[in-house]
C-alpha cells in the first residue's frame, strides 16, 4: 500500500512503509509542547537566516507540510520536521499539523529520519556521516543495509563514515560548508595528521578545485615510490616510509610497533571496511599462487 504525496516529505520519497509501521496513520493537529525531539535526529545544524525565512513563511501561510511523529503514550516523538517544530516554538504556536505514525522500533524511526534528511539534501557531510555511524553502532546495520535504505552505493556510505577520521578542524569546515566532501575525501588517504592539516590550509588558501586537490594528494601519496629510503636509514625514517607505503596500498592508517621484531597494525572503520582489507589480501594471495 502506498501513501499519499505530502509535498516533498516522506510521502514523496518513501513509496511504501517499512515493515513494522501500522498503516492506520493519520494527519492530526497536535500540541507543540507534547512533541519530543528525536535524540538521534541526524540534522544538528540550523541556519539562523533560513530559520527566520521559515518563520516568516509560517506567519503568512501557516504550516504547509506537516511534521512527522510517532506516538509514545500521551506524547509524540519527532521523526522529521525539526526546523518547522523549532519555528513554531519560537512563534509560540500552540499546535502543529503532524503526520502520526505507529513505528515499531527505534531503528525504523532513525531510518525514516535519515532518509527524510538525506533525500532532501538537508544534511551537511558530517551530520550525514554521524547518522550512518548511529545506524552502524547503535542499530547494527551493515553498510549494505544502509545503502539500500537511502538509495546510495555501499562505497558512498563507507567513504562518508571515513570522513569522521579527519581532524576536528577539517570536520568543522565541512559542517560549516566551507569545505566540500569532494575536497575532504582525498585528504583521508593521507596518513599523517599534520600533512592533512597542511593540505586543508592549502586548499583554502589557494582555492584549489577538487580535481587539483586529488592531483596534489596523488603526488603526495606516490612520492615514496619515487624516492626509496635506503635500509641504512635510521629506523624511525625507515618505519615511517614503510607505514606511508602500506597506507597508500591499503587505504587505511598503518602503524609499525617494534624494531627487529614487532607488529603491523592496520586500522579499519567498520565490518565492511575489514571485509575490503580481507578481499585485498586474498587477491594478493591469489596472485602469488
Amino acid at each position: 500500500m502506498t501513501i499519499k504525496r505530502l509535498g516533498k516529505g516522506l510521502g514523496a520519497i518513501i513509496p511504501e512503509f517499512p515493515q513494522g509501521i501500522d498503516l492506520t496513520n493519520r494527519i492530526a493537529e497536535i500540541e507543540v509542547d507534547k512533541v519530543q525531539v528525536n535524540p538521534n535526529q541526524p540534522r544538528k545544524e540550523f541556519n539562523p537566516q533560513a530559520m527566520e525565512e521559515l518563520k516568516q513563511s509560517i506567519r503568512e501561510n501557516g504550516i504547509i507540510q506537516p511534521i512527522t511523529v510517532r506516538q509514545k503514550e500521551d506524547e509524540f516523538e519527532l521523526i522529521a520536521g525539526e526546523r518547522r517544530l523549532r519555528a513554531c516554538i519560537e512563534l509560540e504556536r500552540k499546535t502543529i499539523p503532524a503526520f502520526v505514525l505507529s513505528v515499531a522500533s527505534d531503528v525504523e524511526m532513525m531510518e525514516m529520519a535519515l532518509i527524510e534528511n538525506v533525500q532532501r539534501e538537508n544534511l551537511n557531510p558530517v551530520e550525514e556521516a554521524k547518522a550512518y555511524q548511529i545506524l552502524v553502532n547503535s542499530f547494527n546495520l551493515s553498510h549494505d543495509d544502509i545503502a539500500k535504505k537511502v538509495g546510495k552505493e555501499r562505497s558512498t556510505i563507507t567513504n562518508s563514515l571515513r570522513l569522521l577520521t579527519l581532524p576536528e578542524e577539517i570536520l568543522r569546515d565541512l559542517k560549516d560548508q566551507k569545505l566540500s566532501a569532494g575536497h575532504a575525501r582525498p585528504i583521508i588517504t593521507i596518513s599523517n595528521r599534520e600533512q592533512q592539516l597542511n593540505l586543508w590550509r592549502k586548499i583554502k588558501r589557494d582555492a584549489l578545485s577538487v580535481r587539483a586537490t586529488e592531483a596534489l594528494v596523488k603526488k603526495i601519496t606516490t612520492a615514496p615510490e619515487k624516492k626509496q629510503v635506503p635500509l641504512k636509514s635510521t629506523p624511525k625514517k625507515l618505519y615511517k616510509h614503510i607505514e606511508d607505503r602500506l597506507m597508500h596500498i591499503t587505504g587505511s592508517r598503518v602503524r609499525i610497533k617494534g624494531k627487529d621484531r614487532g607488529v603491523i597494525e592496520i586500522e579499519y572503520y567498520s565490518k565492511e571496511d575489514l571485509g575490503r582489507l580481507v578481499e585485498m589480501f586474498e587477491l594478493i594471495e591469489d596472485r602469488n599462487q
